[in-house]
């Protein structure tokens, strides 16, 4: 074990244990009324049209706990979290892309956006998550709703995320952009564009 590493779950390859969870955010924390929140579907939706879906709306799909660490692309990772929320593939049943659709768009709060497949949301440990360890995810760390992909790199899964969008085409969120890898998956450790 390398310094400033503690016991835990096993890492990823090429990742090393954080010593504590810090909050990594892209500009300002918004600071979201959690009652007005809600999530709009929208772009290549099955019957085109646009849904927006609040708590009345996902709360009956029933919330679970999922195990999972956060891991970063910068090579460091919180493990043991548990994460608590809705299934993506629960949400996805409830506004489905169009056939054939295999892209999508999560955007958070003040435009930061990532581009993952249709596949990642239908993971089964895929989550809307509002909580973390049995609290209510912190403003810094996602409240009221963040995506949480743990098969994926963290910059996979936006914080404050707001709209989903199906495409057709594959889309460049914000790390995509700058030479981040469009797929991200953690265990092929797919950081770089170069690597696609």
């Amino acid at each position: 074990m390398t310094e400033g590493e503690t016991e835990g779950p096993p890492l990823p390859p090429g990742q090393r244990r954080a010593p504590r969870w810090r909050p990594s955010t892209y500009g300002r924390v918004p600071r979201l009324d959690p009652e007005a929140w809600t999530l709009t579907v929208t772009g290549a939706t099955r019957g085109g049209g646009v849904h927006v879906l609040d708590r009345d709306d996902l709360d009956p799909l029933g919330t679970v706990e999922v195990g999972a660490g956060l891991h970063c692309v910068d090579r460091h990772s919180v493990t043991g979290l548990r994460w608590s929320g809705w299934r993506l593939r629960d949400v996805v049943a409830i506004a489905p892309p169009q056939e054939g659709v295999e892209h999508v768009l999560l955007v958070a709060a003040r435009g930061y956006a990532a581009a993952v497949l249709v596949e990642d949301l239908l993971h089964p440990d895929a989550l809307l998550a509002t909580h973390v360890d049995g609290e209510p995810l912190t403003p810094e760390h996602g409240w009221p709703v963040r995506v949480v992909l743990p098969h994926l790199y963290g910059f996979k899964g936006p914080k404050w995320v707001v709209e989903v969008v199906y495409s057709h085409e594959r889309p460049q969120g914000y790390w995509e952009s700058h030479g981040y890898h469009p797929r991200g998956r953690v265990a092929l450790e797919e950081r770089w564009a170069y690597q696609a």
